[in-house]
């Protein structure tokens, strides 16, 4: 009963990211297309992807490069884009904790916004679920995605350059964010976050080497974090007087 539930956990976990790919085809697209206008060729460009499997810290990480901007930069701006993992790792450990070690590494390796997002939404609902299942659930939704991320990298890459500017890929970005992130914003300190986040970024953007998105990221993170703090205090002392 266990195997086959797991079984069941895994292809849930397939069939609900099944969306995703619509989204990580094209952004991969984008990806080896960019890569191979940088320079990269077929090899690193998918050795980049294999690598890193974080698509918001390559796109960071090859604009950087592009301008010739300092090594330590570069890596300084690529994992300030990637502090949310560490807090998805946090959220997740409760859940996947007493996983094999083995199992562990590679869901740290698989750690991206939709595995994420799909699996604390899952996990909140299926409170029967052990470590077995949720592990394959989470490797789940990494079934089609990752995959589909890796051809598209390669994809991109072979045709470079003739890809037209009109099919305008590099909106995917943008809207993949906005799906992953949107049912996500369930309390108020959430949102405060999002959109300290999504003001400080604005004017951030003058700054030099993409320095503005870690102000912006570490204001948001601030705001939350005391807005959290405010609501809790509020909601406590609305308790007291009743």
């Amino acid at each position: 009963m266990t195997i086959s539930t797991a079984k069941s956990a895994f292809w849930k976990g397939v069939r609900d990211s099944a969306p995703f790919v619509l989204v990580s085809g094209p952004f991969g697209l984008l990806f080896g297309v960019l890569a191979a206008e940088a320079g990269l060729n077929v090899l690193e460009a998918m050795s980049f992807s294999l690598a890193v499997f974080a698509g918001s810290a390559q796109f960071t990480a090859l604009q950087l490069m592009q301008e010739h901007t300092p090594t330590l930069i570069v890596l300084i701006s690529a994992l300030a884009v990637n502090l949310r993992v560490a807090m998805y790792s946090a959220s997740l450990t409760p859940y996947l904790g007493d996983a094999p070690l083995w199992q562990r590494a590679c869901a740290a390796y698989l750690t991206v916004d939709q595995a994420y997002a799909l699996s604390m939404i899952e996990f909140e609902r299926r409170a029967e679920w052990g470590t077995r299942e949720r592990m394959a659930y989470f490797f789940g939704t990494n079934g089609l995605v990752a995959p589909a991320w890796m051809a598209a990298t390669i994809t991109g890459a072979l045709v470079g350059a003739s890809i037209p500017d009109s099919l305008g890929l590099d909106f995917v970005l943008p809207i993949a964010f906005l799906a992953m992130i949107g049912p996500m914003l369930r309390t108020p300190a959430h949102v405060v976050a999002c959109f300290t986040a999504c003001a400080v970024s604005l004017p951030a953007t003058l700054m030099p080497y993409n320095l503005g998105l870690i102000i912006a990221g570490i204001a948001g993170m601030m705001a939350g974090a005391q807005a959290e703090v405010w609501f809790e205090r509020k909601s406590a002392a609305a308790e007291a007087e009743q």
